[in-house]
């Protein structure tokens, strides 16, 4: 699996978006021209503290010249988004992947329903500016505590007034506010709707019960966090066709926490199989997939894996490496 080069990158400039929220805006130090990307594309920050973090570009996709992230300092964070609200300056340079895409927008649709929770805004109003300039007819639906906690929140509803667009606010903390009606927002939408959901974890399960019927292809999701356990119980074989080596994997341990402790330097990113970085293809062998970048048919395709997360079912796996 051969990954893009990495990229040096100086913050252009930070930019205040919501209570906690903060934009971070990326530029090629040289002043040329960044890696293409498209809507609901994500890149991974290599902090100087040896953190790898990703967060999805919000930019308009046609743009070049930065790539922009907002990052909400979470309180129960890991360490990653209070490193870069606390550390980072506009003049630093640190390292970037080149844009990944997981979430991909069907440009094709008749018709596009988005469903937004919090900082899961990022990557939908990407998406929105991109159907927009395409004169695509959309909805999004906006989730947030209050007004003061909506990032980008002006410009969404200056955006609004464009041809074909509808943006519905829904701050469930304020007097009177309530939940979504996930069902609601699915039973009024198009029969041919794309579905696309990015939040917390009780709305995005909220959405997949609501979304349940409908055709697969026509429903997408974006998660920040695992929904399920890494796969550690080990007992099994782990084959690498390339190089003819072989590795029994422990308990307690991941595939990919075998494969680094013996040296071995395989991309990686958020160790919970969030974010595709891992992603691993398999010649041979049943794995036990607990990722949440797979879909339903790729999982029963098992053709790939993501092995910082996932495990197996048979006793020997043969990984592409």
């Amino acid at each position: 699996m051969t990954e893009p080069a990495p990229i040096r990158a100086r913050i252009h400039a930070i930019t205040w978006e919501a209570e906690g929220i903060l934009s971070y805006e990326f530029r090629d130090p040289a002043g040329g021209e960044l890696p293409p990307f498209t809507a609901g594309s994500h890149i991974d920050l290599n902090l100087p503290n040896g953190m790898v973090r990703s967060y999805s570009l919000n930019n308009p996709q046609g743009e070049r010249h930065r790539y922009v992230v907002a990052v909400q300092k979470d309180r129960a964070s890991r360490g990653g988004s209070t490193w870069v609200h606390d550390k980072l300056r506009v003049g630093d340079i640190i390292v970037i992947s080149a844009p990944r895409n997981n979430f991909v927008l069907n440009e094709t649709a008749a018709s596009t329903v988005l469903v937004a929770g919090g900082i899961g805004v990022t990557p939908l109003w990407c998406m929105m500016q991109r159907l927009s300039a395409l004169g695509k007819p959309f909805t999004l639906y906006y989730c947030a505590r209050t007004r003061k906690d909506a990032a980008f929140r002006e410009v969404i509803e200056a955006a609004s007034s464009n041809p074909g667009a509808t943006v519905v606010f829904n701050y469930d903390g304020e007097p009177g506010g309530k939940l979504l009606d996930m069902a609601g927002v699915v039973a009024k939408s198009a029969p041919d709707a794309h579905f696309y959901c990015c939040g917390p974890l009780p709305m995005l399960e909220a959405f997949e019960t609501a979304t349940k019927d409908l055709p697969r292809d026509n429903v997408h999701v974006e998660y920040f966090t695992a929904k399920d356990a890494p796969a550690a119980e080990g007992g099994f074989t782990v084959v690498l066709a390339k190089s003819g080596k072989s590795f029994t994997i422990e308990p307690g341990k991941t595939i990919l926490e075998t494969l680094l402790d013996a040296g071995l330097p395989v991309p990686s990113s958020c160790l919970e199989g969030v974010c595709g970085t891992c992603e691993t293809k398999v010649l041979e062998g049943v794995p036990d997939h607990r990722d949440v970048v797979l879909t339903e048919s790729e999982r029963k395709a098992s053709k790939t894996m993501m092995i910082c997360c996932s495990g197996s079912k048979s006793d020997k796996l043969v990984l592409d490496l």
